[in-house]
Formats: C-alpha cells, sequence, structure tokens
C-alpha cells in the first residue's frame, strides 16, 4: 500500500508541475488590446539671430609688454678723488639735459700734474731750439771740414731726441687735461636719475659706480607676437621699413581712458626659446610729456598693447559668442525657419568676432545668436524679437554660455 501512494505521488508532482506551467502560458500569451499613443510633438527652438554681410574688417591684435629706457646707463668714474660737491639734478628721479654738471671731484692734484706737464713741455721746446742750432752751426762745419761725421751724427741725434721729448710733454699735456676734465661728471644725454650712490666727502676711484641714469627722449616696449599673428602684420625687418602703429594702455588701471601711440620700429633676430614668440620694439616718444601734452608714461609700467594690422576683405565677422566647440555655428533658413550646423574654419579670431571667408556663408544669412544645448538638424525655430532678453532652452541655465 505505502508503495502505491509513494508512486503515486511521485506521477503527480511531476503532472501538477506541467498542468500549471501550461496555465501560465495560455493566461501570458493573450493579446491585450492597446489603444494607440500619439506621436509626440516637435520641439520648437527659440533663438535671438543676427544677419551676416561682408565687409572688411581691420585685424588689431593685443598683446601686452613693460616700459624700458632704450638707454639705461651706470655713471662711473674715471679717476680717483674725492667727491667735493654734487648738484641737486643729480638726485633720484631729477631731470637733466645733456651737457648739465652732475658732481664734482677735488681737482688740486690733477690741476697741479696739469700745470707740471705744461711746464715739461717749454723745457722739452727750449732745448729743441737749442739742439736745433746746435745741428745748423754743425752742418755748417761739415761743409767747412771742419768736423768729423761723427760728430754731426751725435749733434743730430740730440735733434731727434729733442724732437721726441717735445711730442712725449705734448701728449702729457693732453693726458692731465683729460684727467682734469674727468674729475666733473656731465650729463651725457637728456635723462633722469634712477639714484646716485655717492656723496660728498666720498673717496672713489676708476670704476666705481655713482649713479644710475637713463634717456628721457624716448622709451621702449617689447612686445610678444605669437606665430599666427605675424602673417597679418607686416613688421619692419629692415633700416627703412615703414613703422608699424600701435596703441598702449594701462595694463594695472584698466578703468583709466589714457592712450599713447607708438610705433613698431624693429623687430628682434631670433625666436623666444620657450614660447617661439617674436618680440617686436615699440618706440613711445617723449614718454614724460616734457615736450607734448600726452599723459605720462612711466619707465616700468606694464601696458596693454593694441597692434594695428592688415584689412582683411569681403569677411564675415561673427560673434565670438555664437559659435560652438571652437568652430561650430547654427544658422537659420529664412524661408523655412529650420536650423543647421556649420563647420567653419576661420581666418582671425579676437575676443568679441571669429572672421571667416565671405564665401563661406551667404549674404544676409540668419545666424542663431541664443546657445542651443538640443538643436538637432532641421529643427524648427522661432526667432526671438530683439526687445526680449536672453533665453535659456533646452533646461539649460543662462550662465552656461558655450565655450568659443
Amino acid at each position: 500500500m505505502k508503495f502505491l501512494i509513494h508512486a503515486l505521488i511521485r506521477v503527480c508532482i511531476p503532472v501538477g508541475i506541467l498542468i500549471a506551467g501550461g496555465y501560465g502560458f495560455a493566461v501570458l500569451s493573450v493579446n491585450t488590446d492597446q489603444e494607440p499613443s500619439e506621436p509626440a510633438e516637435k520641439q520648437v527652438l527659440r533663438s535671438h539671430v543676427c544677419s551676416l554681410d561682408t565687409r572688411d574688417f581691420a585685424v588689431k591684435i593685443e598683446t601686452h609688454g613693460v616700459v624700458g629706457p632704450h638707454n639705461h646707463v651706470a655713471l662711473s668714474a674715471e679717476v680717483t678723488g674725492t667727491i667735493q660737491s654734487t648738484h641737486s639734478i643729480f638726485e633720484a628721479g631729477a631731470f637733466f639735459s645733456a651737457g648739465d654738471l652732475l658732481l664734482e671731484m677735488d681737482d688740486r692734484d690733477y690741476q697741479t700734474a696739469l700745470d707740471i706737464a705744461r711746464e715739461q713741455h717749454k723745457l722739452a721746446k727750449a732745448t729743441l731750439k737749442l739742439a736745433q742750432a746746435a745741428n745748423d752751426r754743425m752742418q755748417q762745419l761739415l761743409r767747412q771740414d771742419s768736423a768729423s761725421t761723427s760728430e754731426a751724427d751725435a749733434i743730430f741725434a740730440s735733434l731727434v731726441q729733442a724732437e721726441s721729448q717735445v711730442e712725449v710733454t705734448a701728449s702729457a699735456i693732453e693726458q692731465a687735461e683729460r684727467d682734469l676734465q674727468r674729475t666733473k661728471i656731465y650729463a651725457p644725454f637728456d635723462g633722469r636719475v634712477v639714484s646716485k650712490e655717492i656723496g660728498v666727502g666720498e673717496l672713489v676711484s676708476p670704476g666705481t659706480v655713482l649713479g644710475e641714469v637713463f634717456a628721457v627722449d624716448y622709451a621702449e616696449v617689447r612686445l610678444p607676437i605669437a606665430g599666427r599673428e605675424l602673417r597679418h602684420l607686416k613688421l619692419p625687418e629692415m633700416e627703412g621699413d615703414a613703422p608699424v602703429d600701435v596703441e598702449l594702455r594701462n595694463a594695472i588701471d584698466t578703468s583709466s581712458d589714457s592712450v599713447w601711440r607708438a610705433k613698431i620700429v624693429r623687430t628682434e633676430g631670433t625666436l623666444d626659446a620657450d614660447s617661439l614668440e617674436l618680440f617686436a620694439i615699440a618706440k613711445i616718444e617723449d614718454p614724460f610729456s616734457l615736450n607734448s601734452e600726452h599723459p605720462v608714461l612711466r619707465i616700468g609700467q606694464p601696458v596693454v598693447a593694441t597692434i594695428f594690422g592688415e584689412t582683411l576683405k569681403d569677411v564675415i565677422a561673427i560673434p565670438r559668442g555664437a559659435v560652438r566647440r571652437l568652430d561650430k555655428v547654427y544658422l537659420i533658413d529664412q524661408q523655412k525657419l529650420t536650423l543647421r550646423s556649420l563647420t567653419i574654419d576661420p581666418l582671425w579670431s579676437d575676443a568679441e568676432h571669429v572672421i571667416v571667408p565671405g564665401q563661406t556663408i551667404r549674404n544676409g544669412e540668419l545666424l542663431a545668436t541664443t546657445m542651443l544645448v538640443y538643436a538637432p538638424e532641421g529643427s524648427p525655430v522661432e526667432i526671438i524679437p530683439e526687445d526680449d532678453g536672453p533665453v535659456s532652452l533646452a533646461g539649460s541655465p543662462p550662465e552656461m554660455e558655450a565655450t568659443p
């Protein structure tokens, strides 16, 4: 009996599993009626636009530099002496003109040396006069056969020696005069004092630095120019080449409206080893406004320079804010009001514009200037009137501006 019960259980369990599976399949395989879904409404993008037209565009290259003097020298003593006096124009910040007396040394020793040299010169000339007279007499005796040749040679040698001594003492006078002049330090050019390194009573020797000065007739600025910008400039390379106009502005106080006119007059012969930039030298006339009315431009002043380059003909200037991913813009078909993207190849770009050839875009074509995060090709576009404010599309916050 137990055997029959166990056998029945073994048969019933698999049969039950098969029946349950069949029932489940029958229930799940029944097709349910589904209502047809409505197609999603096509999203309309909204954007501000601007019309693009060909025009000429003047290239302006912005760079930076620091104003420096074209001639900055250290005044040094050429003779040994004690500083006797310094003049008021030889103080830090003071202006001076070429030839002005800056300081004086005690010159008594050099005046004495000059007096001695002059007296020695007088003595040498008197000796020469006697030697010439002796030589004349000896020549007369030779003609009368009253003197030997050796005696005549000795007298002539004395004459040559006397002539040489006159020349030596004359040179000594010149040297003594130069040394006496060097006890007074004169301004070598129109300039300004950077520093005074000595004082009255100080003993100086040749090579002692007395102070530093620089010229004020004009100043210079070294301006780095990137290699990609050089093709839009015609920089002076040889003497006689036309200079290039530059405008300089204060790099420290950007709110200042001061502008200084300068001209690039030459370029350096090699590229910078680190940046591979070429340095151009701009010249600013009368930086301290001594003979003009422009604001004072001080040595060491950092400046922002705008260099005026070539004029690009028949090009289109695209607002930089409308360029996406460096080289893509969105244009709008005026008839269909649909969107299309265009990859551009810029000729030039600056902080405000990206310049492309005129044949890249048709005249009058509309450019989407609003940031479009979701912009499928051919999407319908609604043009936002100019009176409306900025619009954020596709859920993007207004501050998320695409990086040009």
